[in-house]
């Protein structure tokens, strides 16, 4: 199996983020990649190459150009305020405010972001802007007849909607991934985001559509960040009915839940019947992920890869979350060495 990967990522360093009613250091830093890569690498799971460059073209498919466009200009706006730290919004449009996109960078922030955990930096637009091109050169790959391939993204992406950032994502990759497969011809389009967070920005994106069915397994939003989205009710609207399958777990569920949810979850994508499967890998369900509920052991994700293999479809696997760094390279490569049945 191929793995896709870009040294940009280190340009998107935060420093802090807001946890528990205090600023902490960010746990989404770059050692997260470089740590999977280490594995990809000592497992000889496959060659390593760095990504294609495909422009805004696909990113635009999937993202609104006025949020693109904020996201593009941020830093500077920000710097320009005299300010030379991370970047965190300040307040939200909630029930009865307006919604209208304002002027000042403290607004804007506010406007494009559901939560004071991800900061913009610096380097936040090329690294956002490399991990498409990661996604969307890990789909090239299928594209040329190869069954599977690892796009070793980050940031992650499963938390940004169509107009919005948070949850340390800013373009949704693996949207972009899969929006890319229906522009190059696949009727249909399955996405199974097995990450410990609900994958609430893909569900967004593609929640009214039955072109993309979308499956996500996670926290259950009662107890669980981002709350307001994932229950078991929301199955899609208008032509996406039925198209959107969640299965929210309660903390401290272990490997026999999670995995009969997966089953089930792989017997509906089954049903829907895509051409191509795109897996949000997060192994933030982890038993020792210091921001996570899950129990979930090593050896267990190498059952998740072997059960997502025997839908037999062409599959793109997407990194999304997973914060226990000494494990995340291998609790990620497991899961692909399941797949390839190397376990």
């Amino acid at each position: 199996m191929k793995t896709v990967y870009s040294e940009k990522h280190k340009l998107h360093h935060a420093k802090l983020e807001l946890i528990n009613g205090q600023m902490e250091p960010a746990v989404e830093m770059p050692s997260r990649a470089e740590t999977v890569l280490e594995r990809v690498k000592a497992v000889g799971l496959g060659p390593v190459s760095g990504p294609s460059v495909h422009g805004l073209g696909p990113v635009l498919k999937v993202h609104d150009a006025s949020y693109v466009g904020f996201l593009e200009k941020a830093w500077d706006l920000w710097t320009a305020e005299g300010r030379d730290y991370d970047a965190l919004p300040l307040v939200w449009p909630v029930r009865g405010l307006r919604q209208i996109e304002p002027e000042h960078i403290d607004g804007k922030l506010s406007y494009f972001s559901f939560d004071a955990g991800t900061p913009i930096t610096a380097g936040t637009w090329e690294a956002a802007t490399a991990a498409a091109d990661v996604a969307l050169s890990g789909a090239d790959e299928l594209h040329r007849g190869a069954t599977s391939a690892f796009a070793l993204c980050r940031p992650p992406g499963h938390h940004a909607a169509a107009d919005f950032y948070g949850g340390y994502c800013f373009l949704n990759n693996a949207a972009i991934a899969a929006q890319s497969f229906i522009d190059a011809g696949a009727g249909r389009v399955a996405v199974l985001d097995v990450d410990y967070h609900h994958g609430n920005g893909t569900q967004a994106i593609f929640y009214d559509r039955p072109d993309v069915f979308f499956a996500s397994i996670h926290g259950d939003p009662r107890q669980e960040y981002p709350f307001f989205l994932g229950y078991e009710d929301e199955t899609g609207a208008g032509a996406g009915e039925g198209c959107n399958a969640n299965y929210p777990l309660r903390w401290g569920s272990g490997f026999d839940v999670w995995r009969a949810a997966l089953e089930d979850a792989c017997k509906k994508i089954a049903h829907h019947g895509p051409e191509v499967v795109v897996v949000s890998l997060g192994v933030d369900t982890f038993e020792k992920d210091p921001i996570s509920q899950f129990k979930l052991k090593s050896d267990d994700y190498f059952v998740i890869g072997e059960t997502i293999a025997a839908l037999g479809k062409p599959t793109l696997f997407v990194m999304e979350g997973g914060y226990a760094v000494a494990e995340i390279g291998i609790n990620a490569v497991n899961v692909l060495l399941g797949f390839e049945g190397r376990r």
